[in-house]
This record gives C-alpha cells, sequence and structure tokens, in this order.
C-alpha cells in the first residue's frame, strides 16, 4: 500500500551515493525515512565507473516503483567533470594567454637588440614604452575575452554537463589577464638582458603559489572551478609585483627615467612590429587547438576529461623546450644586435643538440610514467581504468614527434629574436592549416585517434615551414651585417 508523506503518494524512495564513502552524508537522510517509515532502496552507483548502469537505473525509475530519489555524491565525483570543464577551455585560455605572451615577447626584442649594442639609454627608453604599450593591451584583450567566451564555448562544442563550469572558469581568467600580461612582459625583460635565473625562480614560485592557493579557495573555501581561474590570477599577479620589485632594486639597466615614461613613435613601431606578429603566431596556433578541443569534445566529458590530463602532463613535460626558445629569441636579439652571426649560427646548432635528447628522454618518461601521473588528475570513485584508453591513444601518438616539436621552438624564437616576426607568424598558419584538416576529417569520421592526430599533424608542418624559414633568414642576415661592415 502506498504511503501518505508531504501531501503526495509515495511508493518508495531511492537513495542513491556515487560511492560508499558517501555514507555518512546519506545516513541522515535514512535515518529519517527510517523514523517516519517511509519505504526506501539504497543504491551505490557511480556515474564514472558504471555510467551505463546509473543511467539505465534513473531511466526506469519511476517503472520500478521509485517516486523520489535522493542522490548524493561527494567532491570526487564532480572532480572528473570539473577537470573536463576546465580542460575544455584549454585552448581558449591559450588563445587569451598565448596572445599575450607573445605580445610581450615581442616588446622584449627590441630590448634584448639594444642591450646587445650597448646602447643603454634606448633600453630604459624600450622598457617604459613596452609598459605602456602593455597597459592598452591588457584592457583591449579583457574586453575582447570576456565579450567572446559564451559563443565561443558554444561554438566549440562544449559539452552541456560541463558547460556552465567551462564558462565560469573561462570568464576567471579573462578578468586576470592584466596579471599574466604584467608576470610575461617583466620576465621577458629579464631573459632580455641575458637574467634567466630570476624569471625561473618566480616561474617556480607562481607554480607553487598556484598549487597553494588552489587547495586553498577550491577545497577550503569551496569555490570550485572559478577558485582555481582566481588561484591562477593571484600568483601571477604576486609574482608580476615581485618581479617588477626585483627589476626596480637590482636591475638598474631596466629601471627608466622620469622623462622616458611616454610614447615613442619609433620604439612603438618596433615593438609593435615584432609584437603583433608573435601575438598573431600565438592566435593562429590557438585557433588550431581550438578546432581540435572541438573535435574532442564530441566524444563526451569522460574523453575530455582523459585528455585534458594527458594533454597537461604532455604541456609539463615540453616547459624544456619552450624554455629553450624563450633563450633562443634572447640569445638571437642580442647576437643580432651586435652583428655576429657566427654565434647565431652556432646557438642553434647547440640548441637542436640539447633539445634532441631531451625530447627523447621525456617523450619516454611521459609514456612510462602516464598511469601514475594520471592518478594524481582523479581520486574518488573514478575509474582510472576507464580514462587510460583515451588518456593513452593521444600521449603515446604526441610523443612520436617531440622531435619535430621541438625544432619549431628553435627556429620560430631566434627569427623572432633577430626581428623577422612574419615568416614565424606563416609557421603558425602552417600549423593551423594542418590542424583544421586533420580535426575536420576527425570530426566527419568520428575518429577520437585521428583527433589525436591533428597535433602531430600541425607539429610536421610548421617543422619543415620553419626550418626552411630559418635557412632564408640566417642567410639574409649574413648578407645584411656583410654589407653594414664592408
Amino acid at each position: 500500500m502506498d504511503r501518505i508523506w508531504g501531501g503526495g503518494i509515495v511508493s518508495k524512495i531511492g537513495v542513491v551515493m556515487g560511492s560508499t564513502s558517501d555514507l555518512p552524508v546519506v545516513e541522515k537522510a535514512i535515518h529519517i525515512l527510517e523514523e517516519y517509515q517511509v519505504p526506501f532502496e539504497v543504491r551505490v552507483l557511480s556515474a564514472h565507473r558504471c555510467p551505463n548502469e546509473a543511467r539505465e537505473f534513473a531511466a526506469s525509475a519511476r517503472e520500478s516503483g521509485f517516486s523520489v530519489l535522493i542522490s548524493a555524491a561527494g567532491m570526487a565525483a564532480h572532480l572528473a567533470g570539473a577537470l573536463a570543464a576546465v580542460g575544455s577551455t584549454g585552448t581558449i585560455m591559450f588563445l587569451a594567454t598565448g596572445f599575450a605572451q607573445g605580445i610581450t615577447a615581442g616588446f622584449s626584442i627590441l630590448t634584448a637588440q639594444r642591450y646587445g649594442a650597448g646602447d643603454k639609454k634606448g633600453v630604459k627608453r624600450s622598457v617604459a614604452n613596452g609598459i605602456i604599450l602593455a597597459m592598452i593591451a591588457a584592457a583591449i584583450l579583457t574586453l575582447v575575452c570576456v565579450s567572446i567566451m559564451n559563443p565561443l564555448l558554444h561554438l566549440m562544442n562544449t559539452p552541456s554537463d560541463i558547460f556552465q563550469d567551462a564558462y565560469t572558469y573561462i570568464m576567471g581568467i579573462s578578468v586576470g589577464l592584466t596579471a599574466n600580461i604584467f608576470y610575461n612582459l617583466f620576465s621577458a625583460y629579464l631573459r632580455a638582458v641575458g637574467n634567466s635565473q630570476v624569471p625561473l625562480f618566480f616561474l617556480i614560485f607562481s607554480a607553487c603559489l598556484n598549487v597553494g592557493l588552489d587547495l586553498l579557495f577550491i577545497i577550503r573555501g569551496g569555490m570550485g572551478v572559478a577558485g582555481a581561474a582566481w588561484a591562477t590570477n593571484l600568483s601571477q599577479a604576486i609574482s608580476a609585483v615581485l618581479c617588477a620589485g626585483y627589476i626596480w632594486v637590482k636591475v638598474p639597466s631596466l629601471k627608466p627615467e622620469r622623462e622616458h615614461w611616454k610614447i615613442h613613435g619609433s620604439d612603438t613601431r618596433n615593438q609593435l612590429a615584432a609584437g603583433i606578429p608573435m601575438a598573431f603566431q600565438f592566435a593562429i596556433t590557438a585557433s588550431g587547438t581550438m578546432i581540435m578541443q572541438s573535435a574532442i569534445n564530441l566524444f563526451g566529458s569522460v574523453a575530455v576529461a582523459a585528455y585534458t590530463a594527458a594533454a597537461k602532463l604532455q604541456s609539463l613535460v615540453i616547459q624544456g623546450m619552450i624554455a629553450m626558445g624563450q633563450t633562443m629569441a634572447t640569445y638571437g636579439g642580442q647576437n643580432y644586435g651586435c652583428g655576429d652571426v657566427k654565434r647565431i649560427k652556432a646557438g642553434v646548432k647547440a640548441a637542436l643538440l640539447a633539445e634532441f635528447v631531451y625530447s627523447v628522454t621525456v617523450a619516454l618518461l611521459m609514456c612510462a610514467l602516464l598511469r601514475p601521473c594520471l592518478g594524481l588528475f582523479f581520486t574518488g570513485d573514478v575509474d582510472i581504468s576507464a580514462m587510460m584508453p583515451w588518456a593513452e591513444t593521444y600521449c603515446y601518438m604526441t610523443a612520436m614527434f617531440f622531435l619535430p616539436l621541438c625544432t619549431i621552438f628553435i627556429f620560430r624564437n631566434i627569427m623572432q629574436g633577430c626581428g623577422y616576426g612574419f615568416l614565424p607568424m606563416m609557421g603558425g598558419v602552417s600549423e593551423l592549416i594542418a590542424r583544421l584538416i586533420v580535426s575536420m576529417a576527425a570530426m566527419k569520421l568520428l575518429s577520437y585517434p585521428l583527433a589525436c592526430f591533428a597535433d602531430p599533424a600541425a607539429w610536421i608542418a610548421a617543422a619543415v615551414f620553419t626550418g626552411v624559414s630559418y635557412l632564408f633568414v640566417i642567410k639574409k642576415i649574413g648578407r645584411e651585417l656583410k654589407e653594414k661592415t664592408t
């Protein structure tokens, strides 16, 4: 016989939890149901371990006699979805932060060239001019990003179950872009005068602070993905302030005088000529990865979560390649400024050798440590074995192509450091075209492995283009410097 409860008729109540670890919370509801003698059944159904069973139970609940369902899930049950939400915005984040990194690196090239030429006054003037331009760029970039994020997430096929978290996270990142811009700008200025140790220290400090603030905001503060965004913003803002303070106190060669704090036409033209192509090169590359992310999104939030974890691991191991590229931009700018083309060639050869050894080493490490590293991203009732096939496909496929990837950072940055921005930007176009072709084919064929191959295809295309471009540029630089000396 049905029991009257709350003004209606209840045949049976279902109490559903994602894991037995949720029982202490659920017990409170069970005690109340027992006290009032309300019929109920308890089920343990994980949406991650057994999604089909959970879906079937929910769909047939009414036919099975359940008129009310009480569901409970701990933070771990939401973890994969939260990671998928953050991961689905990774390429958009790369578009915004990559644009910021590119334009600030471009601003510092003039500083490196003048430092190499021994122009002390010109160095200080370029620093002040770059800071003013960075303020303008920060305001414009923030306004644009805040305006386009909602339609952009829809355009990228972001799964509906993670859309709101994705939007919350990327909006938080967009609002904090000013911190990212000035953190990258001050670090680039230090590298421009040959100081790469302090930017590395502040990078490590920012990463550690970010992790600590993540724990504080997400676990203690319960802020979810918004906490992750603001942890990133705050860590970068603090690091930017500390980096500026270090320059002000310890590096007088980068400290502008009062008369330098105004827009200088020639400096502005030179810095924009270097910064805008570098920014657009990042933006073009990011556009390709956004198309690739759209293809990945078609395979659901579990695939997105696994791909995100694997991509973050890959991003971690290739930091050495990125650092070498940043070093080569400064190295190229300084040696171009003093007219030493032989040192540029020698530096490129040494960098390529070091990067080849590094690429092979980290490729093997990434493949060997994938499973234990994946466990760092997921806890609780998340089934790692369900994530592994998706993650393995991406990691194993990309690891085989780390060699062409590492050459891109060297050739692209050495050309940019010497003031040649157009060809590196076109290298980004070659990446975009390759990713577009492969990603569109993956969406057409609904092939996850093909979607993962979009990255290697882009790397191969860009490596060939930038390698040939470097040979052309280095010959041109040699002719120009020879003409100047004669």
